[in-house]
């Protein structure tokens, strides 16, 4: 991979959303090592820690407090996760939004995936963790459905519409490479 002029990256500033599993995490990530960009990740300012992992959800007021002041001292950055509830400011504060999207199947596959690695058989095994582990697989698969009352594709492509930048769909089962090579293209043509 050839390098990147990073002059123009000076304060470029990138949010990647879409659904459970479609991959912001992994592509911010891969993004923030490519960059030389901060990664931030809403689940660690949107969940408090505690003994049983995402199952409390901190103060929103908090929450976006907390984001905000990492993010004020950056000059640059990647969010990812969804921040459609998080208020209408977050939609002021990128250079492009990256959205990504899976086909239902797929997502589910790797949500389990990813379910069991954290957790292992306790997802099937310990009646709390079980119970969690369904409402999870539950609460996800409704994504696609654009009447559900949870976060869903309709939401997101709401959210998209009235951000203040340019905004990159990536459809499908695309490598972390082919993702990292459509976002790259774009940001140096901004």
């Amino acid at each position: 991979m050839a390098p990147i002029n990073l002059e123009y990256l000076c304060t470029m500033k990138i949010h990647i959303l879409g659904a459970s599993c479609a991959g912001s995490t992994t592509l911010g990530e891969a993004l923030s090592t490519r960059l030389n960009i901060p990664y931030f990740d809403t689940d660690s300012f949107f969940w408090e820690k505690s003994a049983i992992p995402y199952t409390v959800k901190r103060d929103p007021a908090l929450r976006n407090q907390m984001l905000k002041h990492e993010l004020s001292q950056k000059e640059k950055y990647i969010v990812g996760g969804s921040l459609v509830s998080w208020g209408g400011e977050w939609k002021q504060l990128f250079n492009l939004a990256v959205f990504l999207y899976l086909p239902k199947e797929i997502r589910m596959e790797r949500l389990v995936k990813r379910e069991i690695e954290r957790y292992g058989n306790d997802i099937y095994e310990d009646q709390q963790r079980h119970k969690l582990f369904l409402e999870f697989i539950d609460w996800a698969s409704k994504y696609d459905d654009r009447s559900f009352t949870g976060r869903n594709i309709g939401i997101h492509e709401n959210w998209l519409e009235g951000v203040n930048c340019p905004v990159i769909k990536i459809e499908g089962d695309t490598t972390v490479a082919e993702r990292l090579m459509r976002v790259i293209d774009v940001v140096e043509h901004i």
